[in-house]
């Protein structure tokens, strides 16, 4: 009986359409009938919009809360090292067609892995291909509707221009009636209530560390170790990372505390 090779997929979500990664996926299984580790590296507002997609496939986003130039891949890149020396894959596949992967690639097969890439056709360069044992090309499939010619265009256009001039003029009267109407009203309201501020919303990377370490909802002081083991455990920090590195960047929704080190969420009031 062959015995299961111990396969790892890294995917760069910031580089590849959602549709390749799904793909990628099945491919890997349908090659290897197991992935042992499944992770996907891109910055907030990606993990966001493909959370669902991520849970479905069983793949845990790594979240990259730094805005640097390439710093997803630089992300990328030392965690594959680590995963490489802690797990011992046996095949590590890249999911991505971005070619500075080329040294990490060289490196990974330096600790005896084989080196699969997948990337998607259109992006990948020649380059590219020639550095991995073996790479694959996929398509992006994407339905958009039929676009209309422009001479359609124009007698849609026209159509409801012709529409629009007659309400216009036969509604003229009541809407300035209307308008003054609603004007008094508006001052009335006015004199009787001061206006509100709106409630400052969360930023997407407040409500990856929210989700991550729950105690600072409540907005009272959080022991900062308790906060960066919570985010380590998450993936939102790496066992190197400083938890007062990544709040200096977050100053306007959190506040640190010290002597002793606590963190608190100060966007609390405003929820």
């Amino acid at each position: 009986m062959t015995p299961t090779l111990r396969v790892m997929l890294l995917i760069d979500a910031d580089n590849v359409s959602a549709d390749v990664i799904e793909q990628a996926v099945q491919r890997t299984m349908d090659e290897y009938g197991a992935i042992h580790v499944r992770r996907a590296y891109c910055n907030a507002e990606m993990a966001v919009n493909r959370q669902a997609l991520f849970k479905q496939l069983s793949v845990r986003p790594m979240v990259n809360l730094s805005a640097g130039k390439n710093s997803t891949d630089i992300a990328l890149a030392v965690d594959a090292i680590d995963l490489v020396i802690a797990e011992r894959p046996d095949v590590v596949v890249l999911v991505s067609s971005d070619s500075d992967f080329a040294p990490l690639v060289s490196r990974l097969r330096e600790k005896g892995c084989r080196v699969c890439g997948i990337g998607q056709q259109g992006k990948t360069g020649d380059e590219t291909v020639g550095v991995y044992d073996t790479f694959i090309d996929l398509a992006h499939h994407s339905a958009k509707p039929a676009g209309r010619t422009a001479a359609a265009k124009k007698v849609v256009a026209k159509v409801p221009a012709a529409k629009t001039a007659r309400a216009k003029s036969a509604t003229a009267p009541a809407k300035k009636a209307a308008t003054k109407t609603a004007a008094r009203k508006t001052t009335r309201a006015s004199a009787e209530r001061q206006p509100q501020p709106a409630p400052q919303p969360v930023s997407e990377a407040a409500e990856f560390i929210l989700q991550a370490a729950p105690a600072l909802r409540s907005g009272k002081d959080v022991p900062l170790n308790d906060v960066a083991k919570a985010l380590r455990t998450a993936g939102l920090l790496s066992k190197s990372g400083s938890s007062l590195k990544l709040f200096d960047k977050l100053t306007a929704e959190f506040a640190v505390l010290q002597h002793p080190d606590r963190i608190r969420w100060t966007g609390a009031s405003a929820s």
